[in-house]
């Protein structure tokens, strides 16, 4: 794209500026010297219209989305509990797990909302496997086309299971694909202090996790849900793909997730009276201030999956116990334990992560039954 200048007469100086050919010469010298190639993606109302949500999924998610945001507000005494795998690399596996999720779910319905952990994007401290949508066959070829369309499949199937969905939101223009069809959304760690992530929050349609940065610090946090709960305008792209200027209304249903850092554990009783103290000082009331979901894996388990059923059940002891302050719990879990590295799908464990390591499922279908055995004890506590 070539921009007309027109020139400035000078005193002693010619009146014409450059030709469009010596023009076109500097451009060429100075943009996109990096840039190996351009891929255009679909429109996202057009992969939204060849894969519909449908009126079946779209009454799960709304109802789940009341669901959760009653629950973090306390005025549902239930637990919110988000398991499910670190991320999706095999769509077979992560539909499988969904099937699973959802007879348990059902049977503990008067107890927990249980939403399924559904990653399609990874953010990497150096580098690494990015995720589903970035790289779908796990071999480097970075296949975005299909990998935007598998991933919107997935959350198809989830939601058929009769589970809804969560993610963590990365790349600011993929919410266009797939947000319709999450229930649940975070903002990771490396992100929380992200301007351009807290400005995509302030327009997301759903409740939405801010962590904790890194380094443990919760202030970070709460100041993401200010920031998320106000108006915003910022640069976008809209349904047909077209770059614009985004206006939000502001996302009041943000809430602070506790997930360790660097500094250690974070879920102690302690460690969430603290958190509760710094969102009281915010002033926005709601979930920030009713109460936090608990990360058990990263830094308050140091990704051990072992560990982390431990810290399931220490919570568990303290909810039915009568503690308030914990309004949810985010569970890393898939089929087999453990995790193992990224390659391509024949070569894999099926059911084991590619990313941080998980409980089995039969360990976390347990440690849901002591949930929610703890929840109906902290009703008559």
């Amino acid at each position: 794209m070539t921009t007309t200048r027109t020139a400035v007469e000078r005193p002693g100086t010619p009146a014409e500026g450059p030709t469009e050919n010596e023009r076109a010469e500097l451009l060429a010298e100075t943009s996109d010297l990096r840039i190996r190639a351009l891929d255009p993606l679909p429109a996202p109302r057009d992969l939204r219209t060849e894969m519909p949500l449908g009126t079946a999924r779209s009454d799960l998610v709304t109802t789940s989305r009341r669901e959760v945001r009653d629950v973090l507000r306390g005025e549902d005494d239930r637990l919110l509990v988000i398991v499910g795998p670190c991320s999706v690399h095999d769509p077979k596996a992560a539909l499988d797990y969904a099937r699973r999720l959802a007879g348990v779910a059902q049977d503990l319905a008067d107890d927990l909302v249980v939403v399924m952990r559904v990653y399609f994007e990874k953010p990497r401290t150096t580098v690494g496997w990015k995720g589903l949508i970035n790289d779908p066959h796990l071999d480097g070829t970075h296949d975005v086309h299909h990998g935007l369309r598998l991933a919107r499949e997935v959350l198809l199937g989830v939601l058929d299971a009769g589970v809804p969905a969560a993610t963590e939101f990365l790349e600011p223009t993929s919410p266009q694909y797939i947000a319709d069809a999450v229930t649940w959304g975070a903002i990771g760690a490396r992100n929380v202090e992200s301007q351009v992530h807290r400005q995509l929050a302030s327009g997301l349609s759903m409740p939405v996790g801010m962590k904790n940065a890194t380094d443990g610090d919760v202030q970070i946090a709460v100041d993401a849900c200010i920031t998320a709960a106000s108006e915003h305008t910022f640069f976008g792209a809209d349904a047909e793909g077209r770059a614009a200027a985004v206006e939000t209304a502001g996302n009041p249903d943000c809430h602070v997730i506790l997930r360790g850092g660097r500094s250690g554990p974070n879920y102690s009783r302690e460690d969430v009276e603290a958190a509760l103290t710094v969102a009281a000082g915010s002033g926005l009331g709601g979930a920030v201030e009713a109460g936090v979901v608990v990360d058990a894996s990263h830094g308050n388990s140091g990704k051990d999956h072992v560990r982390q059923a431990a810290v399931v059940q220490e919570i568990a002891a303290r909810l039915a116990a009568g503690e308030r302050g914990i309004t949810g719990l985010m569970l890393e879990s898939f089929i087999e334990a453990g995790a193992q590295a990224p390659a391509p799908l024949d070569q894999l464990v099926y059911g084991r992560s590619v990313t941080d390591k998980c409980m089995d499922w039969g360990t976390t279908a347990q440690l849901l039954q002591e949930l929610a055995a703890a929840v109906r004890e902290r009703r008559t506590a």
